[in-house]
């Protein structure tokens, strides 16, 4: 018997004598009165594939690559990097112009270790239309979750193998923006850059280059010639752009030193017409390139990164068109997914008139601020400036005259910024309009209330104020004067519109503390200035504005200080602009728009103006016309704005203002409208005017308000903008925050 067998036998025998076995001896141990226990076998269910492909593409929504990469398979993962996976994801998706795209689950075949989900995914695509597959993943169980394994396919079934997408682009060109009248502001053309070469000035002709160029440029003669002299030897001075038909007398002349050099560009007229609201182009941003692409840009186009030209991208850029195809590793063409044809670009009109809108740029020349013009009737912008202002052909890189670009973005006096809408400053005492208006809701005043307005106000414990006649009549001292003028004098006993008319000081401090601490309305005034738009945004979608800030007054001296404009009282001049339109209109606030239409070149305008009301002023109609009789009575004889519009052939209604602006000189304020309509057939204006650190808005806004008035009736301003001898040349310092006591 072989060894194994016997082992068996052996075996056998125990097991039947342990059987046969009485119990009497060793136990059985094989022997049990319960049967054995069967261990239980433990399936773990398999997870929802479905699911796990949802949350794949969910991810892919928010351009998460990263949560993609994470769900892959392990092998999937050693075959591919998270940048590769990355890439090739973005690459297809703008390549695509994919827009958008959606998934829907078809159908799910599951086991324990793998699984395999069809689904069916639709990409909206900007240039080659709905693209729609269906396509099957494969999934496998690791770790009790489904883990994708990649290929190319999954992201469309003919990129298997390597194959590529690839784009093919057709770019109109950008559209033009014009004045209402069709005036070109900005155009796509030839430029012509205007510089100095300083050695090879002519010296007979240096004074017919030098007037030439100030007269092309907008420039002073003096000044090009201060640059010369302070020039070494060969040196370029970049001077301004223009196109050929503007620069055709300059060119017939050709004095020595004179550099033209000329470029294609996306020109704007001028050196710049309102270029704080037109905006500019710069190249498509790294940041900014996967979100154009996906709108069917090639990523090289300049797009409108401010102002206008961003606002209108949509129709300034055209349509673009494009050829979709599946090229094989090697380059070749397999097959063409989609395709669309371009079209050309919209032209858009604004409201401004350029004339009105040169005249405002003018005016400010030499300061910090900004001016609004707008219809009463309708909230059209004729003319909005900010200055500084800037040349927007500097950021073309074609353009040899862009050495200013460095200057102008490191310009510590924000010529970028648009002081119009964004530019938040103290109203002073153009804001006693709204603290008068709460008075008379109020019933507590009357248009004939009485007050004994003197040099001082001293009814707040806490609290010494000034009226700004006192701080002329030290003036008058300090030149061995007396306090006999108007401007020395305290108003005396005023009425509630003299008050007005006079900017009493102590009138409108005695109102808000009246209102806050003896009748209980302490936020009346508050209320009053929200209810005419400030505190918020005005509603012009068009423009970058900032909101301003009105806040209830917590003190007596708070409330004082807000009812002449001043303390935490923040405004922006398009605001002031906005209900100074509605007292001269009747109550209305209108939306401020600066887009007269939208034009494509064939066709309907797709975009008309029309005046949208979204605001009334809470007064009471008899209210409105003592404000509005007030205001023509700080225009008058005895008003604070009379010296400086002495003569003016037309009627015009405002008030002054003059701003502490926490340090250096105080802001000058003028907003004042037109009553003219009924004699002139020409729609009338409300022009509000801020210059910076300047002085009395009485010597500084209201000259530029009557130039602009001038203009709007006669073309051009009658006389100088400013009497220089009697105010001498105006200081240009910088912005700093704050608080005004003046008219």
């Amino acid at each position: 018997m072989k060894p194994l067998r016997r082992i068996y036998f052996v075996f056998m025998m125990l097991i039947l004598v342990a059987c046969s076995s009485s119990g009497i001896g060793s136990p059985n141990i094989f022997a049990t009165n319960t049967p054995l226990p069967t261990a239980p076998i433990s399936i773990t269910p398999a997870p929802d594939a479905g699911a796990a492909v949802t949350s794949f593409f969910e991810s892919l929504k928010q351009n998460d690559y990263e949560s993609m990469y994470a769900m892959l398979s392990g092998e999937s993962q050693s075959a591919i990097s998270l940048e590769d996976f990355s890439k090739r994801w973005n690459d297809a998706l703008n390549n695509m112009s994919a827009a958008s795209f959606e998934m829907t689950i078809l159908s799910s075949q599951i086991s324990p270790r793998n699984a395999e989900v069809g689904y069916s995914i639709t990409y909206q695509t900007v240039l080659a239309g709905n693209i729609k597959r269906d396509i099957v993943m494969r999934l496998v169980n690791e770790n009790n979750a489904w883990k994708v394994q990649w290929d190319d396919g999954l992201i469309l079934p003919e990129l298997v193998g390597g194959n590529q997408l690839a784009m093919e682009y057709s770019v109109p060109a950008r559209g033009d923006i014009y004045d209402v009248n069709g005036f070109p502001i900005v155009t796509q053309s030839t430029a012509l850059a205007f510089g100095i070469q300083t050695d090879l000035i002519d010296l007979d002709l240096r004074g017919t280059l030098t007037a030439e160029l100030g007269l092309l440029c907008g420039l002073d003669p003096l000044d090009i010639q201060d640059q010369i002299d302070t020039s070494g030897p060969g040196w370029y001075l970049p001077m301004c752009e223009a196109t050929r038909n503007e620069a055709q007398r300059l060119i017939s002349i050709n004095p020595g030193g004179l550099v033209v050099s000329e470029y294609e560009s996306r020109y704007y007229a001028q050196t710049g017409l309102a270029p704080q609201a037109v905006g500019y182009t710069l190249s498509i941003s790294p940041e900014q390139l996967d979100e154009y692409r996906r709108k069917g840009y090639n990523g090289s186009e300049r797009i409108g990164q401010a102002g206008i030209e961003q606002w209108a991208e949509e129709y300034l850029a055209g349509k673009h068109g494009g050829i979709l195809r599946v090229v094989n590793p090697s380059g070749q063409i397999v097959t063409t997914l989609g395709q669309s044809s371009p079209e050309p670009a919209d032209s858009v009109y604004l409201t401004i008139d350029n004339n009105m809108q040169y005249y405002a740029q003018s005016a400010l020349e030499f300061f910090r601020g900004a001016i609004v013009v707008m219809e009463v009737d309708t909230g059209k912008i004729i003319a909005i400036a900010s200055s500084p202002d800037f040349d927007p052909n500097y950021f073309e890189p074609e353009n040899p005259n862009n050495l200013g670009l460095t200057n102008l973005l490191n310009n510590t006096n924000l010529p970028l910024l648009n002081r119009a809408t964004q530019g938040q400053y103290p109203l002073g005492s153009v804001f006693k309009i709204i603290t008068m208006s709460a008075a008379l809701e109020s019933g507590a005043w009357l248009k004939d209330t009485e007050y004994d307005c003197q040099y001082f106000f001293t009814e707040v414990d806490g609290f010494t104020g000034n009226d700004w006649t006192y701080d002329y009549c030290q003036e008058a001292i300090a030149r061995g004067e007396a306090c006999n003028t108007s401007r020395t004098r305290p108003g005396g006993v005023l009425t509630l519109q003299e008050g007005l008319m006079r900017s009493c000081n102590p009138y409108f401090w005695h109102i808000g503390n009246d209102l806050y601490s003896v009748l209980n309305r302490p936020n009346d005034i508050a209320n009053m200035a929200r209810a005419f738009g400030l505190g918020s945004p005005t509603g012009i979608e068009q423009l970058v504005e900032e909101p301003g800030q009105i806040l209830d007054p917590q003190s007596q001296i708070d409330a004082v200080n807000q009812a002449i404009g001043q303390g935490d009282v923040q405004v922006t001049p398009l605001q002031v602009a906005r209900f100074t339109a509605a007292i001269a209109n009747g109550g209305t606030l209108y939306r401020p728009q600066i887009v007269d239409k939208i034009q494509p070149i064939e066709g309907d305008p797709l975009l008309v103006f029309k005046p949208e009301a979204n605001g009334t002023l809470p007064l009471r109609a008899e209210n409105l016309e003592i404000l509005k009789e007030a205001m023509f009575m700080v225009t008058g004889s005895r008003g604070t704005a009379y010296n400086n519009l002495r003569g003016l052939q037309f009627s015009v209604a405002g008030k002054t203002g003059t701003a502490e602006s926490g340090s250096g000189l105080p802001h000058g304020w003028f907003a004042g409208f037109t009553d003219n309509e009924a004699n002139t057939g020409l729609p009338d204006l409300a022009i509000v005017v801020i210059v910076e650190n300047i002085g009395q808005g009485s010597d500084y806004g209201v000259p530029l308000f009557r130039a602009l008035v001038e203009t709007y009736y006669y073309g051009s301003p009658q006389r100088p903008f400013y009497d220089w001898g009697q105010i001498g040349y105006p200081p240009y310092t910088p912005t700093p925050p704050g608080g005004g006591i003046f008219p």
